[in-house]
């Protein structure tokens, strides 16, 4: 077993290489490699230093594991990091998609490159963070931490109305979790501590749970987002650069779902039970609405984004089904999801570094030119519309057969997802990739480079792997999923029972 801080290591290591970037001088060609090595190092180093942590990891062991903690603030609010079968992946997960956004960052960022490479560490500062978090205040500091890189990458570095998508997106994410933090406020009044495993087996009063319940949820559902509150999402996505979109989409949307599982369910039980036909609904909703103006799309991203929002409802809806197919099939979707999202982004900026151009009329008969990009592409597509065989038909199967089980018509509803999912995913790649090569900027294309087979052949071996054999993540999350749906059914019992008890 580590007896070293690993998890504080992995979290604050890359702000270390944030720090040494900026002892590089200069903005010649040296210094931009110089900047590059550095970025590129630093991440890799630190995704093989999160791999300790699942070396370390016993599957066996429901709880919160490779704890550490210090004091903070006063003498109730401290330091606190750990990680269990919910959020230990998440962590692996950013930490492995961060070199993957460096290399592909490589070509693409002509100007201001230190302060972008900075940006991005930080943020994977922030976003490890939010993982490991035990303490209510350090998670809210990570937590909104994180916009700030994110809205500069966008702002800075982003397409023609990177202000506006930029700008929307702060405001988005920003009032929805001005209202989690004095929900914070109001549980260490009540509880006395913001520690994350005792507020856990905190018995908050019904009437308050409801009012904490949707504070917490106005901040998630804008992250994941849900519908209604997914309109800066498309904006956030289209003027992103590649990797933003990457980050953005695989990393930042798991926010929203790792706060249910964190707080919501285990915290506010019933508050959960009585809002779940409210999820529900809108998780239906934003399956089936979605996926219908992805079909309208005319942009590349756009559509990709939009078809982002219609997966996470799958998510939301197999959380608050709770059961363990459901919550399961939640947390594999967004693992899934991370790995499948990040690399059609990627994909998309391969055709726009070539092209400058992300509008679907523009594209047609690519496999002509582009053999290995038409084959790398057609997997993460078909992942995207769920096929057996690959890691999104797992995920949105788990899901449904939950939400079978506690809501029929919501299964059914939910279900036309996938093949609508199936309808805009591959209309999207008939348009791209086959038909005739008539225009003539298409004709002299090269296919992809081996910095760019570099970057997409790991995401689709996953995607395979994953797929056949889900067992790594299936025996991860096992026990703490278990452990999560009997407190939560406990919690449920005995408010029945103190309900059937009062006169």
């Amino acid at each position: 077993m580590i007896d070293w801080p690993i998890l504080s290591t992995v979290t604050f290591l890359p702000t270390v290489g944030a720090l040494l970037l900026l002892a590089i001088r200069g903005d010649d060609e040296i210094a931009r490699r110089n900047i590059y090595h550095v970025a590129l190092w630093t991440t890799s180093v630190t995704f093989i230093l999160s791999l300790f942590i699942w070396a370390n990891f016993d599957n066996n062991e429901a709880g919160f594991q490779l704890v550490e903690e210090a004091g903070w603030l006063g003498d109730r609010i401290n330091y606190k990091m750990g990680v269990d079968g919910i959020s230990m992946l998440f962590v692996i997960l950013t930490t492995f998609l961060m070199p993957l956004c460096i290399i592909a960052s490589k070509l693409t960022i002509k100007t201001s490159l230190r302060e972008y490479m900075i940006a991005f560490l930080i943020l994977e500062t922030l976003m490890v963070g939010v993982f490991c978090a035990l303490d209510l205040v350090l998670f809210y500091v990570f937590f909104e931490g994180g916009l700030i890189p994110m809205f500069l990458i966008i702002g800075i570095w982003g397409g023609g109305r990177r202000v506006y998508a930029s700008f929307k997106f702060f405001l988005y994410t920003l009032l929805g979790s001005v209202l989690m933090l004095l929900a914070i406020m109001a549980m260490f009044w009540n509880a006395g501590t913001t520690d994350i495993p005792t507020l856990m087996n905190h018995n908050f009063p019904a009437g308050m749970q409801t009012w904490l319940w949707l504070a917490f949820f106005a901040s998630f559902a804008v992250k994941m987002p849900m519908w209604p509150v997914h309109t800066w999402l498309p904006d956030a996505h289209v003027e992103a650069p590649t990797a933003g979109s990457v980050v953005l989409a695989a990393v930042l949307l798991k926010m929203g779902g790792y706060g249910f599982l964190r707080f919501s369910l285990p915290m506010f039980p019933l508050a959960s039970d009585a809002f779940a036909p409210l999820v529900f609904a809108l998780s239906v909703i934003a399956i089936v609405y979605t996926s219908i103006v992805a079909l309208m799309q005319e942009d590349v991203k756009k559509l990709i984004a939009y078809s982002s929002v219609a997966h996470m409802g799958f998510v939301t809806m197999g959380i608050f089904v709770a059961n363990p197919q459901g919550i399961q099939g939640g947390i594999f979707q967004m693992l899934s999801h991370g790995i499948i999202s990040g690399a059609l982004f990627l994909c998309v900026g391969v055709i726009y570094d070539r092209f400058h151009t992300r509008q679907i009329a523009a594209f047609g008969g690519l496999v002509h030119r582009m053999p290995i990009y038409a084959f790398l592409f057609l997997i993460f597509t078909l992942a995207n519309t769920g096929l057996p065989g690959t890691s999104g038909f797992v995920g949105e199967f788990l899901t449904l057969i939950g939400a079978f089980r506690v809501n029929t018509w919501v299964a059914f509803l939910a279900t036309s997802g996938v093949i609508l999912s199936a309808g805009y995913a591959l209309w999207l790649y008939r348009r791209v990739i086959f038909g005739e090569l008539e225009k003539e900027n298409l004709k002299s294309v090269l296919d992809v480079s081996r910095r760019e087979v570099l970057i997409l052949a790991p995401l689709a071996l996953l995607t395979i792997l994953f797929g056949v054999y889900p067992a790594p993540i299936m025996d991860v999350t096992a026990a703490s999923t278990d452990l999560l749906i009997s407190n939560y059914e406990a919690a449920l019992a005995a408010a029945g029972q103190l309900a059937a008890a009062s006169p």
